[in-house]
């Protein structure tokens, strides 16, 4: 049986002024309202809350989003990472 590899995107995360975000290593956007946006990475999932928040760009193949708004805050999670990893018990009894 194979064993797939998964390597990581790298990740980075540029604000300018609280009114405009650049992110690179995004693996998809769970949702999006002019309220809140989630996105998920390789690092977990990112949640962006503020107002009147507008995706310009999105590239899903190259994992590159521009966002626009008034950014409140921005705040990474470890959801959705559990699936990517084997459990602590998996590696154990390797």
């Amino acid at each position: 049986m194979e064993e797939k590899i998964r390597v990581k995107r790298p990740h980075r995360l540029n604000m300018e002024d609280r009114k405009r975000i650049d992110f690179t290593g995004i693996t998809d956007v769970v949702s999006f309202d002019p309220v809140k946006v989630v996105l998920e990475s390789d690092y977990g999932h990112i949640t962006i809350k503020g107002e009147g928040l507008h995706v310009n760009r999105l590239s899903v193949e190259k994992g590159e989003l521009d966002l626009d708004g008034r950014v409140d805050s921005v705040c990474y999670s470890e959801a959705g990472m559990k699936n990517k990893q084997d459990s602590f018990m998996n590696r154990l009894l390797r």
